[in-house]
C-alpha cells in the first residue's frame, strides 16, 4: 500500500537524549490540556526522573496525564516514580503485565515497543529512544546513539489519535471501561478529523505508519520494501538490531544490483550476544551482492533510521528484525521532504566516517573458525526460536 502523506507538517530531527529530553520536558511544562506518553522502557536515572517530574507538574496543574509503559521493558519501574506520578493524578497503564517469561505462547512476544509523545494534539515526538540516559549503557560506554522527531501540524494529530486508540483500548480491557476522551466526537473520534485539528505549519510531507498484530502487521516493513524498490541513487539504513527475512535481503540485494549505492550501519558492539552473531550470517550474501556494512563502534547504536535517495526519510522505533517487524507494536515517520532527509544523511554520514568500521569482503571470507562456528550456531538457534514461538516464514 503506497504511503499516505499529509501535508503542512513541521518537523525537527533530535539527535540522541541530549536534544530529545530538553524538548520533550519543555513541550510537557507548556501542555495546557492533556499529554500522552508511550515507551517501551522508563528508567530509575537522571533522565527518567527529569520526564517523571514534569509529567507530574504538568498533572498538578491540572492537565490529564497519560502515561503507557510496556510490561516487560518497564518490568522494573521504580516504585518512587509510580508514587510520584500518581499521587500527582498521572494516570499509568501498563501493556500486558502478567505475560510469564517462561512460557511458549507467542503472545508474550507481543510488546508495546513505541515511543510515542503527544501534548495538546498539536504538537508530538516519535522516534526509538527510550526514557532512559543515553550514559546508562553496558558497561557504561556512552553515549547510546539514537533519534526522535519533533512534530507540529497535521501529523501531530495523527499521532495523538493513534495514542488516545491505544489508551482506550487497553482502559477497557484493564479497568473495563472506555475512557472518554476517546469516545467524545468533539475531541477527534476519527483519524480523519484529527487533521482538522493541528493547523498546516509547515512544508513536510509526512506519514506516521504503524504496525500492530491486526489489520497493520507488515505496514512498516512494506513501507520499507516500497521506499528500497523506487530507490534509485542511494539507500541508507541505521539500524540497531538487523536480522531481517528474506523479501527484506532480497529487495536490498536488487536495489544494489541494479546501481544503487546500498548502506547500512549496523550495531559493532555486543549489547546482546544471539542477535549479534546471528545476524552476521547474514553478511557475506549482501557484501558478495555489494551491499556496503558498517559497524559502529564509538557507542551501543539504538538508532532505527533510514534515508532513500535523499528525498524520503524515516525515524522510528521499528527494528529490521523479527521481534519489530511481526511480533511488537512499532511507530514509524516517513518523511517526504529532500532538506530533512538530507539532514538525516548528513548526520549518520558523520556517524559512518567517524564512529564506524566497514566490513570488507575479503576479510569476511577468512573468518576464523571458532567465529564461524559461533555465526552458524546463533543463526540455528535464532531460527529455532522464530519457529518455536511460530514465527518461522521469511
Amino acid at each position: 500500500m503506497p504511503l499516505q502523506y499529509v501535508a503542512g507538517n513541521r518537523l525537527t530531527l533530535l539527535k540522541n537524549g541530549e536534544q530529545y529530553f530538553p524538548a520533550l520536558n519543555d513541550a510537557i511544562d507548556a501542555a495546557r490540556r492533556e499529554v500522552f506518553v508511550e515507551t517501551y522502557i522508563f528508567a530509575d536515572d537522571m533522565a527518567g526522573s527529569l520526564v517523571a517530574a514534569a509529567l507530574a507538574r504538568a498533572a498538578a496543574r491540572g492537565v490529564d496525564v497519560h502515561l503507557l509503559l510496556d510490561g516487560f521493558g518497564a518490568r522494573d519501574f521504580a516504585p518512587r516514580l509510580r508514587d510520584l506520578l500518581e499521587r500527582a493524578g498521572v494516570q499509568v497503564l501498563v501493556f500486558r503485565p502478567k505475560i510469564s517469561p517462561l512460557t511458549l505462547r507467542r503472545s508474550r512476544l507481543r510488546r508495546m515497543h513505541r515511543k510515542i509523545a503527544c501534548v495538546d494534539a498539536a504538537l508530538a515526538f516519535v522516534g526509538g529512544l527510550n526514557v532512559i540516559d543515553d550514559y546508562d549503557t553496558p558497561g557504561q560506554v556512552p553515549p547510546r546513539y539514537d533519534y526522535a522527531v519533533r512534530i507540529e501540524g497535521p501529523l501531530a494529530a495523527q499521532a495523538r489519535y493513534a495514542a488516545a486508540r491505544l489508551w482506550s483500548n487497553l482502559a477497557w480491557a484493564s479497568l473495563g471501561r472506555r475512557w472518554p476522551g476517546f469516545a467524545d466526537p468533539a475531541r477527534w473520534r476519527t483519524p480523519r478529523s484529527v487533521v482538522d485539528v493541528a493547523p498546516a505549519c509547515g512544508d513536510c510531507r509526512s506519514a506516521l505508519v504503524l504496525r500492530d498484530s491486526l489489520r497493520h502487521r507488515r505496514d512498516i516493513e512494506e513501507a520499507y520494501l516500497e521506499l528500497i524498490e523506487m530507490a534509485q541513487i542511494e539507500v541508507v539504513i541505521a539500524n540497531a538490531y538487523f536480522f531481517p527475512g528474506r523479501r527484506f535481503r532480497r529487495a536490498l540485494r536488487a536495489a544494489a544490483a541494479r546501481g544503487v549505492r546500498v548502506v547500512l550501519l549496523l550495531q559493532g558492539r555486543v549489547e546482546y550476544t544471539l542477535l549479534h552473531y546471528a545476524s552476521r550470517a547474514l553478511y557475506r550474501a549482501l557484501l558478495e551482492a555489494g551491499v556496503e556494512i558498517h559497524e559502529y563502534q564509538r557507542s551501543f547504536l539504538h538508532a532505527k533510521v533510514a534515508v532513500f535517495d535523499s528525498r524520503v526519510a524515516t525515524v522510528g522505533s521499528s527494528n529490521i528484525d523479527p521481534f519489530s517487524f511481526m511480533m511488537a507494536k512499532e511507530a514509524n515517520v516517513f518523511v517526504e521532504d529532500s532538506v530533512f532527509a538530507r539532514q538525516l544523511r548528513a548526520s549518520l554520514g558523520e556517524a559512518i566516517e567517524t564512529g564506524a568500521r566497514q566490513v570488507r569482503l575479503h576479510r569476511w571470507r577468512r573468518l576464523s573458525w571458532w567465529l564461524g562456528i559461533r555465526i552458524r550456531l546463533a543463526y540455528a538457534t535464532a531460527r529455532l526460536i522464530m519457529v518455536i514461538a511460530g514465527y518461522g516464514k521469511g
